[in-house]
């Protein structure tokens, strides 16, 4: 049996738990999974305890970058993302699977961004591994991010998308909110631009002139984003699938299996389903 767990700073509500165990069971391997909260001041002291205690575990905010130094090897996308969100403690390696998430999520829901215009707002942690597979799947990616020192240092890693100082009511195959604005302590809310009048929340003028709005958030299902765009007729995603096959890729990390867009999609169809 597998010893797995989420690791957090407060993962007390996370889905992570029925989320690989039903995967898992899925795959045909049984697991116990834990979700361990850990005060920022004392992670460092207590990182190298995971290793022994956990074969694999997955890790959120905001440890995705803190638990680098601890690892042997940072595989494929993490480099790219200067983030961990899946560690194997026999090898120490780190990987990221929440590009991957977020793309098999665009692909499933019948959203293909190559060649296609994407404005996506924030370039924290989120925005910044979505900026980077989109841009890699040959999107024309523009990015506004509220903190300019953010966006220029992002920009100069990566490279790949045109920076926004303000944001116009122009045409965008795809809108996507990357800032978190909309749940929590915002929920009703939803990111607010600079645009030629000054700071604006995202509305209908923006809305409107976009084939589909994505929003990472997926609780609430549907934020305030999702909710204007809905009501212009826009086609609208929210983050639940992208957060399920994201997990998907952990565990076929965990068990060295072959991923497979067509098993992820059917899984999810299952877990959404309530069929075990």
């Amino acid at each position: 049996m597998l010893k797995l767990a989420v690791i957090g700073k407060d993962v007390s509500g996370s889905l992570s738990p029925a989320m690989h165990t039903f995967l898992l069971g899925k795959m045909g391997a049984a697991c116990s999974y834990e979700k361990v909260s850990i005060p920022p001041e004392k992670f460092s002291s207590r990182a190298e305890e995971l290793f022994s205690r956990f074969d694999c575990f997955n890790v959120t905010i905001p440890f995705k970058a803190d638990i680098m130094p601890c690892l042997a090897q940072i595989c494929g996308d993490a480099k790219a993302f200067g983030a961990v969100n899946t560690v194997v403690s026999r090898t120490r390696a780190g990987y990221n699977t929440d590009g991957n998430g977020f793309m098999l999520m665009l692909e499933n829901a019948g959203l293909e961004p190559r060649g296609k215009r994407v404005l996506v707002l924030g370039a924290g942690g989120a925005g910044r591994s979505c900026i980077y597979k989109l841009a890699e799947r040959g999107a024309q990616v523009s990015v506004y991010e509220r903190s300019a020192e953010r966006l220029a240092e992002v920009h100069r890693e990566l490279g790949s998308f045109t920076p926004l100082a303000q944001v116009a009511p122009e045409q965008y195959d795809i809108v996507l909110n990357c800032t978190g604005i909309g749940m929590h302590d915002t929920v009703g809310k939803t990111p607010s631009v600079r645009t030629e009048r000054g700071e604006e929340p995202v509305g209908e003028e923006l809305l409107s002139q976009c084939g589909a709005a994505v929003d990472l958030i997926y609780e609430p299902a549907q934020s305030e984003f999702l909710r204007i765009a809905a009501s212009l007729g826009k086609r609208t995603v929210n983050g639940d699938a992208m957060l399920f096959y994201q997990a998907y890729f952990s565990d076929c990390i965990y068990l060295e299996r072959t991923p497979s867009a067509a098993e992820a999609k059917k899984f999810y169809e299952q877990y959404r389903g309530g069929i075990q």
